[in-house]
């Protein structure tokens, strides 16, 4: 099978640092290549893919326009991004677009397939351009995702994975909490630092800080840092996976319902229990009592985090390693580009003569 897969041009293909979408992103599409599928990725001239990369600029929009001033040049040149991997859809059996509403515009006048990922949350806004511009065929990383819009068109729900050799497992902690994210109110470090002050115990906060969230961080984390709660800026891939594999815990104490927790199947995969707030698609990644706990408030993870030696760390990974594989997100993904095409073309052989009409040497 051809296929597009259109990623988001803010960060490189996979991401330096931090970038869970784009960590996905390059995990499916190796994993497709692997698979016998021609892919073409469209990502910033940086990325590393075994796929056939087409960029339209050298670097990701993070580092050519860095300045919050510069909203309006990386808004253009993601229109960029898109118009150019669009014009190329007659190349292609499939579009897969990982840009959300960014590239529904597109969809809507693409005659070719097109199957869009939704990576982010679902609110009234972005709701009303899914509910008007609604060609493309959408695909959820949750059934929580879902619950603010259940009367779009769904393709399906496919969990996100990741190829997890790149992820070293550490039977054995050395007794610190860790918190790993962006520095924003959503993600709830803050309430990573009250958890371990009342705890006494040390937590590292590996994250990202943005230039939006820096009266947050001066206001309700910077006062906080001592030696036993210390913040190690923003890491790159070996770092966070050295500091996930050795932590006693894994802390995800979010104040809204995120559609997907990448960061717990990667602490997981390490061998790291994990402790979150009961919302979004925390019921659907962490199976309480077994690979972490479930709490409702700040109360019930102190108490699970007295409990958190009981859980197994082989347990742990060897969850992650069944349940959201690279292999198993990209299977899933295959069906939902087969019945994508099935639709669009419902007699086999009606399909068949679309394919040696555009590639001559199909057979």
């Amino acid at each position: 099978m051809k296929i597009a897969m259109i990623a988001a041009p803010i960060e490189r293909i996979p991401p330096n640092k931090y970038g869970g979408t784009e960590r996905v992103v390059s995990a499916l599409t190796e994993e497709l290549v692997r698979r016998g599928h021609k892919v073409t990725l469209f990502a910033s001239g940086d990325s590393k893919t075994s796929a056939t990369l087409d960029a339209s600029f050298p670097k990701p929009l993070r580092e050519a326009y860095p300045s919050p001033g510069e909203i309006m040049k990386r808004i253009q040149t993601t229109l960029l991004h898109l118009g150019k991997a669009y014009a190329r859809q007659d190349e292609f059996d499939i579009i897969h677009d990982h840009t959300s509403y960014f590239g529904m515009s597109f969809a809507q006048s693409c005659h070719v397939p097109v199957v869009a990922t939704l990576h982010g949350e679902l609110n009234q806004d972005n709701v009303a351009m899914y509910e008007k511009l609604d060609k493309a065929h959408l695909v959820t990383i949750s059934q929580s995702q879902r619950k603010l819009a259940p009367h779009l068109q769904y393709a399906a729900t496919v969990h996100n994975g990741l190829d997890m050799q790149h992820y070293p497992f550490g039977n054995e902690h050395r007794g610190y909490l860790l918190a790993v994210g962006r520095f924003t109110p959503e993600k709830g470090i803050h309430n990573a630092i009250t958890i371990a002050k009342k705890l006494g115990m040390s937590l590292i906060i590996a994250a990202k800080l943005e230039d939006q969230y820096k009266e947050y961080f001066t206001t309700k984390i910077k006062p906080f840092l001592n030696d036993k709660i210390r913040w190690v800026g923003e890491v790159n891939e070996k770092q966070r996976n050295a500091l996930m594999s050795r932590a006693r815990c894994f802390l995800h104490p979010l104040e809204w319902a995120e559609p997907f927790g990448l960061t717990l199947i990667e602490a997981m995969a390490c061998g790291t229990p994990v402790v979150a707030f009961k919302k979004g698609s925390m019921m659907e990644i962490i199976q309480d009592g077994k690979n972490g706990y479930l709490a409702n408030n700040i109360a019930e993870m102190i108490r699970a985090i007295r409990n958190i030696d009981k859980i197994d760390r082989k347990y742990c990974r060897n969850y992650v390693l069944q349940k959201f594989s690279a292999k198993r997100m990209a299977q899933a993904y295959e069906a939902v580009y087969a019945a994508t095409l099935a639709r669009q073309y419902p007699f086999g052989w009606i399909y068949q003569q679309h394919l040696e009409a555009r590639y001559p040497d199909t057979n």
